[in-house]
């Protein structure tokens, strides 16, 4: 059995790694609530956008769009796919990255090329490690998603869409589902689905769309890429914290417990050491009256 001085030196590292990951149960949990927050106010905006570009095409059904252009007469095997990997900047985060990760080398899996890029130092760096080619200028963390970031993300996609560089593009996120659960998606970012737009059920006012039809989606449509990713980065970031919260509670939790298998293990040996003592003296005693 160990001694009381080893076993409070244990207790103390304990307790001080249980104070470690409270914190950061409470740091993750107030990073989730802003984060959900700033999606919730971004929303309207995004969904509003989503009913001009279906108004659009309900209208205008032959306009020319290029971000709608599946370029079908590419063969399967010969298609450009560019893959959006959405992992964390740290881990201490159950099994998030892990997850996003397993899922990217699946769907990589299929097809011969791949365009790799990464959200998030985990994983560009598990994927460097592994040599997988990962774009090495798609630097962006995960931390704090913002409407720019996604802007400058959704400017390089589309540039190398418009040039033919990629000719469909993919993005592999966790969405949180509940509070307990979240699940890894993978989405089709581009060429977008004329289906995905479905018809309003209130009927349609008639409209004029200036200078032309055409000018009006290139200007709209890069601003809905933009929201698309804004609420995966944020949904990442989201699912990130909450499995974080998840994963240090339990943490908390298991140190709470050997505190206590400790704290038995403490007096039992501060109960051996007093009787030892009282067992000495009346040695001791016996001694002196021989």
């Amino acid at each position: 059995m160990a001694n009381m001085r080893e076993i409070r030196s244990r207790k103390k590292s304990i307790q001080d790694i249980m104070k470690i990951t409270n914190a950061m149960y409470l740091i993750s949990s107030s990073k989730l609530k802003k984060a959900r927050k700033n999606l919730l106010a971004a929303e309207p905006y995004f969904e509003k956008l989503q009913f001009t570009i279906h108004d659009i095409l309900v209208r205008t059904p032959h306009v020319h769009q290029v971000y709608f252009q599946r370029r079908e007469d590419i063969k399967q095997e010969d298609r450009k796919k560019g893959y959006i990997v959405i992992t964390a900047d740290k881990g201490l985060a159950g099994a998030y990255n892990h997850n996003v990760i397993k899922r990217a080398e699946e769907e990589m899996g299929k097809s011969n090329n791949n365009y790799l890029f990464v959200v998030g130092q985990v994983g560009r760096q598990y994927f460097k490690r592994k040599n997988v080619l990962v774009d090495t200028e798609f630097l962006y963390t995960a931390q704090n998603p913002t409407l720019y970031r996604a802007q400058l993300i959704s400017e390089t996609i589309i540039n190398l869409f418009e040039k033919g560089e990629l000719d469909d593009v993919y993005v592999i996120y966790t969405k949180m589902i509940t509070s307990i659960r979240a699940e890894v998606q993978f989405a089709r970012l581009l060429p977008l689905e004329r289906v995905k737009f479905e018809r309003r059920a209130s009927g349609y006012q008639h409209a004029r769309f200036e200078p032309s039809p055409e000018e009006v989606m290139n200007h709209l449509v890069p601003n809905y890429i933009k929201g698309l990713l804004y609420g995966v980065l944020i949904e990442s970031f989201s699912s990130e914290q909450n499995d974080r919260m998840m994963a240090m509670e339990a943490a908390t939790q298991s140190a709470k417990d050997m505190l206590r298998e400790l704290d038995l293990l403490y007096n039992r040996a501060r109960q051996a050491s007093i009787t030892q003592e009282i067992t000495e003296i009346v040695s001791g005693a016996r001694s002196l009256k021989k």
